[in-house]
């Protein structure tokens, strides 16, 4: 079998059916995911244990099969360029065991367009041309969050000449320096972690810093300390909304550091976007989100341990450019994008949907 054209044919299929993830086990058929839903393809043949490690073998080098057989998994991206066009293909990917054997799960990196083509507020716009502070784009796995930040980080690279510098695991989107210096480094590759690459960045003469994703103490630190001392520093968490983030972040850190990061995190926020992809009733998948603003009111809540009236803040605060998730979910539903059902589904507080209705 020649598995370079079985991957890439299986890739290929994924982007007809519009789907987003792509999985490969030993024993079963592959899947794919499409507007959220699992999809077995049945008509393919069923993989063996061989076919499988051979796959992860096209997928990555010699030297990554061996770390991931002593690691037992590794994250990775793949690239490849289609047949007769320049365009290429990117995924993000992951190699694991489980019960013995090899599984992969690929996620298609889809390509960075304009907040306006995502569908995305404009003030975002604004927030990414601030001079520093710290921004978040959080919400469950799979919800767009990189590509929310991919389009924030484009516009930077389009409108203004930053340095700006990515940390990644694994690098997603490939950007095209336009304005800017654009510097992208993988862990594992270029750098061995987050937070040594993060400090490193305080000699690099950096502006703007992505961060793929905070993963412990040390690189939260260092994130909000970079925001304090002059850099726009952007990242993502997987929490479900901003007053969650704001708890998850803090309660991070040991008991008599909490007060310190929580007067830091007061004054170098800048807010908190958090996203969900919702089925069309088209087809396809559209955001609805949170957004939250620092102002002095929200500063001073999280100053004095009273995140837990934040979202009174952000449903009041439509004036401020915040956004209440139940008020962007009616929207669509009343845009005819999506069904109530699927607002309803969505909703973090579906009483509060109700008296909305």
């Amino acid at each position: 079998m020649d598995y370079k054209k079985e991957i890439e044919e299986l890739i290929l299929t994924l982007i007809r059916e519009g789907g987003s993830d792509l999985h490969l086990g030993v024993d079963r058929n592959p899947f794919i995911r499409v507007n959220g839903e699992l999809i077995q393809l049945v008509k393919h043949p069923i993989f063996s244990k061989e076919d499988v490690l051979s796959i992860l073998s096209v997928l990555i080098d010699k030297e990554r099969i061996n770390k991931f057989l002593e690691k037992q998994e590794i994250d990775f991206s793949y690239e490849f360029t289609l047949a007769d066009s320049p365009e290429k293909i990117r995924l993000r990917c992951n190699a694991f065991f489980q019960k013995g054997v090899v599984g992969i799960a690929l996620r298609l990196i889809p390509k960075v367009g304009d907040l306006e083509e995502l569908k995305l507020p404009s003030i975002l716009a604004d927030l990414a041309q601030k001079k520093q502070g710290f921004f978040l784009v959080v919400g469950p796995v799979g919800q767009g969050k990189s590509t929310t930040l991919s389009a924030m980080i484009n516009l930077i690279n389009k409108k203004e000449s930053k340095n700006i510098l990515t940390i990644e695991d694994p690098i997603e989107h490939i950007y095209k320096p336009e304005k800017s210096i654009i510097n992208q480094r993988e862990v594992g590759i270029d750098t061995s972690d987050f937070h040594i690459a993060l400090k490193s960045a305080f000699r690099e003469d950096v502006n703007v810093i992505m961060i793929g994703e905070m993963r412990n103490t040390e690189t939260i630190s260092t994130a909000v300390t970079a925001a304090e001392t002059g850099h726009l520093v952007f990242s993502t968490l997987h929490t479900n909304n901003a007053s969650q983030t704001i708890d998850r972040i803090i309660d991070s850190f040991p008991a008599e550091q909490q007060d310190q990061i929580r007067v830091q995190l007061a004054s170098s926020l800048l807010g908190i976007f958090s996203q969900r992809l919702v089925p069309r009733i088209t087809g396809g998948l559209i955001p609805a989100y949170e957004l939250l603003i620092n102002n002095k009111a929200v500063s001073n809540l999280i100053r004095e341990k009273r995140t837990h009236e934040i979202d009174i803040v952000i449903e009041t605060g439509s004036e401020s450019g915040m956004v209440d998730l139940n008020k962007s979910l009616i929207e669509l539903v009343r845009a005819g994008e999506i069904t109530i059902e699927n607002a309803y589904k969505f909703s973090l507080n579906p009483n509060a949907l109700e008296r909305l209705m």
